[in-house]
């Protein structure tokens, strides 16, 4: 199955699990505007290469805020979900964690790893 013909909400419903389980806290600003990154990295991986430029801006016009404040409050997410979360899951999807003494992934890592494990699971449903 190709990642175009899936609807939006139910790969919303896949990324939103794969966050839960790595630890990302629902109740933080950065949930919201990471899922819709990976989202939009998933359709589309060339967002990636240009976080700065397309990835943030696209998010903030999304969501009415400034790409600094997006930016930001990703950091934030992905800051707390890897002091916080589940070390397997890291280990699993990125081949680190925090309990290998491995600084956090950046931004753009995090979001492209997750949009890229999307991606190939859905080519293989």
């Amino acid at each position: 199955m190709e990642i175009a013909t899936v609807k939006d909400s139910d790969l919303e419903i896949y990324i939103t699990k794969i966050m839960l389980d790595i630890g990302v806290p629902a109740h933080l600003k950065g949930y919201q505007y990471l899922r819709d990154a990976i989202l939009l990295s998933g359709r589309d991986m060339e967002v990636v290469g240009s976080v700065t430029k397309l990835l943030y801006p696209t998010v903030a016009r999304h969501f009415r805020t400034t790409d600094q404040k997006v930016e930001r409050a990703i950091r934030n997410a992905i800051e707390v979900s890897w002091v916080r979360g589940n070390t397997d899951t890291f280990e699993n999807m990125f081949g680190y964690s925090q309990a290998s003494g491995k600084n956090r992934p950046t931004n753009s890592e995090y979001i492209a790893r997750i949009a890229d494990k999307v991606r190939l699971d859905i080519k293989s449903m």
